[in-house]
């Protein structure tokens, strides 16, 4: 069999945008993710509001510039 063809299987430390940092092991090294179990919705039973940038109104201006677009040529 061939020798070091796995890579090593090292402790890393996984830091969340939350806060929480727990520590696992991996062969990628440290980790960095944006929601981890004890600030998602699913594990906690609190709902949080993800859309604070307006982007859905934003979307819909977006539209309606474009529908406004078609019907101008016509």
């Amino acid at each position: 069999m061939r020798k070091d063809i796995h890579p090593e299987y090292k402790k890393a430390n996984v830091k969340c945008a939350c806060g929480n940092a727990f520590e696992t092991k991996s062969t990628a090294g440290d980790i960095s993710v944006e929601i981890c179990s004890a600030c998602h919705p699913f594990f906690t039973g609190i709902q949080k509001f993800i859309d604070t940038d307006g982007r859905v109104e934003k979307f819909r201006k977006k539209a309606q510039k474009a529908v406004s677009k078609t019907t101008d040529k016509k």
